[in-house]
């Protein structure tokens, strides 16, 4: 065989194993920031939202929507307030925090992150400041992303 047919066929080897790179999504798949579990007494209110890293939601177990920058920044920074900063600035969820709902509840959620669960009702007693934005946040992600009314 020739070097010209050698190349010719190492090229074409190289080029196949390429496309098979890209086919099978070559790589890691980014991680999930965190999950969001909403129940409550009103109608809408039952909600699961899977946040991934890349950038994309899942609403009720159904398929990933992309999410924007803003919402995926939004998503990573309630992610690290929750999980906290580091051994000496441990955020809620390492102590798996949960706040008992008060008399005229109506919302309540379950964030289950990497280092733990922070549990809160819409009007629990003693909330991180960050719970508001999760809430709020997952109130935006159900309306705008997923659909749906609550």
């Amino acid at each position: 065989m020739t070097a010209g047919r050698q190349g010719a066929r190492g090229l074409a080897l190289a080029l196949v194993v390429a496309a098979a790179a890209v086919v099978s999504g070559c790589g890691s798949p980014s991680a999930d920031l965190f999950v969001v579990t909403r129940t409550g007494a009103i109608p809408g209110a039952k909600l699961s939202l899977l946040v991934n890293d890349g950038g994309s939601v899942r609403c009720n177990g159904g398929p990933s929507k992309d999410i924007t920058s803003d919402d995926l920044i939004l998503a990573r920074k309630i992610a690290r307030e929750l999980n906290g900063k580091d051994a000496d600035h441990p955020g809620p969820a390492t102590s798996d925090l949960v706040l008992p709902p008060r008399p005229g509840s109506i919302l309540r959620y379950a964030v289950r992150l990497e280092k733990g669960t922070v549990t809160f009702s819409d009007n629990s007693k003693g909330q991180p400041p960050t719970s508001y934005a999760a809430a709020a946040f997952t109130r935006a992600m159900a309306q705008r992303v997923c659909g749906l009314v609550r």
